[in-house]
């Protein structure tokens, strides 16, 4: 079967190294932005406990299907097991995104003060950054719901193999249904990569060229 591995690539952190004369919209912009970076933190501890419990399902599957449903105490066990895994998974991705949704929000700060930016290629590059941070938020969003789906189809997946008159038809089609769905968070959690690595790329052309001193940390 299929499995899923989600690379999230967290913003990087940088360092304020030269000080700015007076709270001018770029110094603004990047307390804001770093602390948006912060709020993430949560997002990336995440991230670990998610595959180890992936891994995890991934194991049990492995060994039900190697049994086969003619020992089906054994199985039932199992699948249950899997079923609990699956519970701390939904526990991790609520705290995820409520990581995501609230770094968001600080980072939308910035978007009046953009506008104070008088140079002029400068608040080009800032609104071409906030447009792509926006639209890396989106693919969270579509990479959010396409896991939610994939757990759903697992849960029934296991709750399927409790069944000891489960037929084989059925059993094969729901595997394929899970399969998919897995198909779906890997192009959803691949398109959020990039949508990450572009905004990183962009965040490092704003500060040069707003002539903001940073040290970047990776």
């Amino acid at each position: 079967m299929q499995y899923k591995k989600l690379l999230f690539v967290i913003a990087i952190s940088i360092f304020l190294l030269g000080a700015c004369n007076g709270e001018s919209p770029t110094l603004k912009m990047y307390e804001h932005m770093e602390q948006a970076v912060t709020l993430e933190e949560s997002f990336a501890e995440q991230q670990q406990p998610l595959v180890d419990l992936e891994q995890q399902e991934k194991e049990l599957y492995e060994e039900i299907i190697n049994m086969g449903l003619d020992e089906f105490e054994r199985v039932k066990e199992l699948s249950q097991e899997a079923l609990s895994s699956i519970e701390s998974r939904e526990e991790i991705i609520e705290v995820e995104k409520e990581s995501i949704d609230a770094a968001m929000e600080e980072f939308r700060k910035i978007e009046p003060l953009i506008e104070e930016i008088e140079e002029e290629q400068v608040k080009e590059k800032a609104q071409q950054m906030y447009s792509t941070m926006d639209e890396r938020y989106e693919a969270y969003l579509s990479l959010h719901e396409a896991y939610t789906n994939s757990i759903n189809e697992d849960k029934e997946l296991y709750q399927m193999l409790q069944n000891e008159n489960l037929e084989e038809e059925e059993l094969k089609s729901q595997i394929e249904t899970v399969n998919t769905s897995y198909d779906e968070v890997i192009k959803a959690n691949e398109t959020f990569n990039t949508k990450t690595d572009e905004y990183n790329n962009l965040k490092k052309e704003f500060y040069q060229l707003a002539e903001v001193n940073v040290e970047y940390n990776e």
